[in-house]
């Protein structure tokens, strides 16, 4: 019986044995398998983490959109990346963090403690140390031959043209710890234009380790969409040099243009000043710089205003071109007494020469005819008030809360010629086109197409908003607006050969402090169209209290017939009317002009007195 016992006992001692040396061996198997795929099957995927972290790197990150403006052989960059390298670390391999962290912060002025904290983190696979790198700290790190320091390949925002178009633009920059677009196109399309970031994910141990078997997910990254503008390069650049120097010569302390096609509602140019270089966005002092003035900046137009009330008039049957009223020079209304700019009593006077003499009386004596109520909904047809939905980030709405008060008809009188409400440049431009295009509002268009990182193109089509006035409406405005030209104040707006049509505004500036209007601030524009029968073009210039000069027929005036001279030679346009040289010799003394190089390119300091002045204008009562 023992000795059975005893035999028992032996076989499940052995047997013991025989599994424990089982298990040990399994247990040796199953670390040499993992080692194994460790070192050769998992080699790819971890060369790729660590020494082959260039490629890995570029598939995580996106390649941001390029912007282009337009030019006649195709396009122009505005915003584009440009390649450089950037420098990062793999801690897992460095074997003194304390000598690397000393080495690499003294090339590349960084703080050594701080980079030490990276270089220690025993299975970190990927540490980014710095971005954008100079040409001395690429030579230092790669003569350095420093274990676990890498570079890579990667690009940075780049405008080639500098200020060019930057108020539209914007630019790339940081705030915070983020990197993105800031104003400008840059802002506004920011999500389409940075793409879609790719990602990588593979399971952890308790302690934070990788699990080599573990499952893995990687998904690459999405590049993001180019943009194509209707802005033109040419005449951009243009429009940027006549606005600096009407500022300059007229001591104003900033302006806006914006030539737009009535037609379409493409925008060809859009120009703010003062400006900012774009490469250098950090070093300006003026965050101001940045803001783009034709569409960020409501102001009171003054009598530029005053062509809405006309055609009010004539879309609604209560006036005819050529209506006559009798002008006494003076209106008064609840206790106020408004005059004409010239404070006179012009006596018998047409519904034209309400515009060409820009007589205060006349279009209140217009909306008196058109009703408080259809006059109201005739500004806010025209799209004053709202934004026009411009694909540009800022955008002002403008304020024509007065009109809401149909009681208030002191409200309406100012607001028939621009006083009381304000507007900005771009739904200037678009009310202004809306005359010129017959009668139909347009949206304005800055983006022509867009083109997604898989190829496919997206035009931007023109966009109809509403009809606003007749064809017959439209057609007897612009007639209006050609005799202002040819008779009232808008000569030095006018182009030799072409059926130009505009209006000036010379308008008072709300003092801050008194809420009341300045006796010495104006703003001064103009804004119109060419050619009358056939519009190609509308413009509207904006000078911001100009120094040198009081009335805009004198300063907003000639930088417009300047710039619509420009555009209708650039664009071939067939001249409608006969004239001789000597027009063409006094046009160019009347304006100043000369020929300028893009390398000589500056503003002349030429002070205008009022002597030069013939026929004055100031829009807005006393």
């Amino acid at each position: 019986m023992f000795a059975i016992n005893k035999k028992k006992s032996e076989e499940l001692s052995n047997g013991r044995i025989h599994v424990l040396t089982f298990l040990f061996f399994a247990i040796i198997g199953i670390l040499l398998f993992h080692f194994y795929a460790l070192q050769f099957v998992q080699h790819s995927q971890y060369q790729a983490l660590a020494n082959g972290q260039h490629s890995f790197f570029k598939n995580l990150i996106p390649e941001r959109g390029e912007i282009f403006m337009k030019d006649k052989n195709g396009s122009y960059p505005a915003a584009v990346n440009r390649a450089t390298k950037m420098v990062y670390a793999i801690p897992t391999e460095i074997e003194n963090p304390d000598a690397t962290a000393f080495m690499v912060a003294e090339i590349l002025q960084l703080d050594a403690v701080e980079l030490k904290g990276k270089f220690e983190k025993s299975d970190d696979m990927y540490e980014p140390l710095k971005h954008r790198l100079s040409d001395e700290e690429i030579d230092k790190i790669n003569n350095s031959k420093l274990k676990g320091i890498y570079l890579s390949d990667e690009s940075y925002r780049y405008y080639p043209s500098g200020e060019l178009a930057a108020n539209v633009v914007g630019f790339v920059g940081w705030k915070d710890d983020s990197l993105g677009g800031r104003y400008g196109l840059e802002s506004y399309f920011d999500e389409e234009l940075k793409g879609v970031k790719g990602s990588i994910f593979q399971q952890r141990d308790a302690f934070g380790g990788w699990i080599g078997m573990g499952n893995k997910e990687f998904s690459e990254a999405k590049n993001g969409d180019t943009i194509f503008l209707t802005i033109d390069h040419i005449v951009q650049y243009q429009t940027e040099r006549i606005l600096k120097n009407a500022v300059s010569k007229y001591g104003a302390d900033g302006g806006s243009i914006i030539v737009m096609e009535p037609e379409t509602g493409k925008i060809l140019s859009m120009a703010s000043f003062p400006s900012f270089n774009p490469n250098e966005y950090a070093r300006v002092e003026n965050i101001d710089n940045f803001r783009n003035t034709a569409v960020n900046d409501a102001y009171e137009p003054g009598s530029i205003f005053k062509p809405f009330t006309i055609a009010a008039g004539l879309d609604s049957d209560k006036i005819t071109p050529d209506l006559t009223y009798t002008d006494t020079g003076a209106v008064t209304e609840a206790g106020y007494t408004i005059k004409n700019s010239d404070l006179k009593a012009n006596g018998l006077q047409t519904m034209t020469e309400v515009l060409e003499k820009s007589l205060n009386t006349g279009v209140i004596y217009v909306e008196k005819l058109v009703g408080n109520k259809n006059f109201a909904d005739y500004i806010e047809r025209f799209g004053f008030g709202e934004k026009t939905g411009i694909e540009l980030i800022g955008e002002a709405d403008g304020n024509i809360s007065n009109l809401k008060n149909l009681k208030s008809n002191i409200q309406f009188f100012t607001a028939s010629f621009g006083q009381g409400v304000t507007t900005t440049p771009v739904q200037l431009a678009v009310a202004y086109g809306a005359i010129a295009n017959g009668g139909t509002l347009m949206k304005p268009q800055i983006v022509n197409r867009i083109v997604h990182p898989d190829g496919r193109e997206e035009v931007i089509d023109p966009q109809e908003v509403r009809r606003v006035i007749s064809q017959k409406a439209a057609m007897q405005t612009a007639q209006i607006l050609r005799s202002v030209v040819v008779k009232g104040h808008g000569k030095r707006g006018d182009v030799p050969g072409f059926l130009v049509g505009g209006k000036t505004g010379t308008a008072q500036v709300v003092d801050a402090e008194t809420k009341g209007y300045s006796e010495d601030k104006f703003t001064g524009s103009f804004a119109g169209f060419a050619p009358i029968n056939d519009p190609k073009f509308t413009i509207i210039v904006k000078l911001d209290t100009p120094k040198n000069v009081e009335w805009a027929e004198s300063s907003a005036a000639p930088a417009f017939g300047e710039l619509m001279k420009f555009l209708l030679e650039y664009y071939n346009i067939e001249p409608t009317e006969e004239y001789t040289q000597k027009d063409l010799e006094l046009f160019n003394q009347s304006h100043n002009l000369i020929q300028f190089k893009k390398e000589e390119d500056t503003a002349t300091n030429v002070v205008v007195t009022n002597s030069e002045t013939t026929e004055k204008e100031k829009d807005n009562a006393d």
